[in-house]
């Protein structure tokens, strides 16, 4: 019987997703804006056969800038120098719906597509940050609820934006002196409660005809907005069990919009961190874990915690009194999985700022290449991923020893590709290109 393949996807932050990784001596602390660092990581990354590589991007300045590299290269822009750095591997952004507007956004992502022959991917974010809300006239960032109320119209937008073009428009007959057939390019004339847009979008419909969509929120009007418009999705869960049930809740939600499950890729996020055997592996991430600085550590989990600093005593546990998730304007479910963290375990403060310090939430997993290797294929094999958002804790080794080590193990088990065999980065997830909405009401009109 042939096996699932995993899909992987390379998600990639400056020197590295472990908080104090920029401390290391062979760490370059100004690669966050330095490109050839990213053209070298993609390029490690295309070299293991990825699906894809992944930055995220918030518009605001990330964490404290004395904790770690702060500021980051815009991420689309980012993409179109990788897309010239590279011939296969995914390109995936995140931009945010609750600060940008549909037509510049559909543009960009669609123009990342033309540019890079059919890679690109948009990772769709409501933006969890009060600071954002500051840098574009608000005082507060808007509710939850209203964020992704806006955010349901943004993508239908986008996506009518997208297909505005069909995609046999354009022409090109020197002969008659005719470029594009006018009739088969479609003002959207769209007016809803957030965005008034005529259309039709200044790019022609792109290689892909939509870019991949790709959503990472795990609260339930997050897991809805997924189950709706998400081809793959990015979730942060710490037990087998959690990411069980996970997998299992999006794949009925999709099921019952009348979507095909097996569209929606779901990949939990792992901070790998490699040693040539267990003893070693663990020493390299209590390394890591003695470089933090766990006076601004606390500062960024007092934020995501939404109490005062002085409230978290370093040796004690989380307070009693932390607020329920529906109390929460934020990141609703990476709020729920670090307090359900800490309480689990009875984490002092100083022990969650260490479990936290490699991925935010993500599980970090110690070992050998084999151990790593073993448990994606348990969880996968047990119902609980299809893939896995690769996160390595030391930027470009981590990187470098995933693929050198991890990846030849998995295509033994033949659980991964030895080669590309599609060319779009819809290919790579297997999944199939939408035909333009304009096209179907003429089909069905024509019918």
């Amino acid at each position: 019987m042939t096996k699932k393949l995993l899909h992987l996807n390379a998600f990639l932050m400056s020197t590295g997703h472990h908080e104090a990784s920029w401390r290391l001596p062979e760490s370059n602390p100004y690669a966050n804006t330095d490109i050839d660092h990213y053209l070298n990581l993609a390029r490690i990354a295309e070299r293991g056969k990825f699906d894809s590589v992944f930055f995220a991007d918030a518009p605001a300045l990330f964490a404290e800038v004395g904790r770690r590299p702060s500021g980051s290269i815009e991420p689309t822009v980012l993409l179109t120098a990788i897309a010239a750095a590279t011939e296969r591997i995914g390109l995936i952004a995140t931009a945010s719906t609750t600060y940008n507007d549909p037509f510049n956004l559909a543009r960009r992502f669609a123009s990342v597509d033309h540019v890079s022959g059919g890679r690109a991917g948009w990772n769709i974010v409501t933006t969890a940050s009060p600071d954002a809300a500051k840098n574009f006239g608000l005082d507060d960032q808007p509710l939850h609820a209203d964020r992704y109320e806006r955010a349901t119209e943004f993508v239908d937008v986008s996506r009518k934006l997208w297909d505005s073009w069909e995609d046999d428009a354009t022409l090109a007959d020197k002969a008659s002196g005719v470029w594009a057939d006018s009739s088969r390019v479609h003002p959207i004339e769209h007016v809803g409660k957030y965005f008034k847009v005529r259309g039709p979008l200044n790019v022609p419909r792109s290689p892909q005809g939509h870019p991949l969509l790709v959503q990472a929120g795990s609260s339930e009007d997050g897991k809805q907005f997924a189950a709706t418009y998400a081809e793959a999705v990015f979730t942060a869960q710490q037990t087998l069990a959690d990411a069980q049930a996970f997998y299992t809740d999006l794949k009925r939600r999709a099921a019952g919009l009348g979507r095909d499950p097996d569209s929606v890729k779901i990949l939990p996020g792992i901070v790998p961190v490699l040693g040539a055997t267990e003893a070693e592996a663990r020493e390299r991430e209590e390394e890591l874990d003695r470089l933090i600085v766990p006076e601004y550590a606390r500062i960024q989990l007092a934020k995501t915690l939404r109490v005062a600093p002085s409230e978290l005593a370093f040796d004690r546990e989380l307070p009693a009194d932390l607020p329920d998730e529906d109390e929460i304007e934020g990141a609703k479910s990476r709020y729920t999985l670090i307090v359900t963290l800490a309480r689990r375990e009875r984490l002092t403060v100083r022990q969650l700022i260490g479990r936290l310090g490699g991925g935010r939430g993500h599980r970090t997993f110690s070992g050998t290449p084999e151990q790593v290797a073993d448990a994606l294929e348990s969880w996968a094999s047990q119902g609980a991923a299809d893939g896995f958002n690769v996160m390595p804790a030391v930027l470009p080794s981590g990187l470098e020893d995933f693929v050198e080590h991890v990846i030849p193990i998995l295509r033994q088990r033949e659980l991964f590709r030895t080669e590309y065999t599609g060319q779009t980065l819809r290919e790579h997830y297997g999944l199939s290109r939408p035909s333009s909405q304009y096209e179907r009401v003429l089909q069905e009109v024509a019918s």
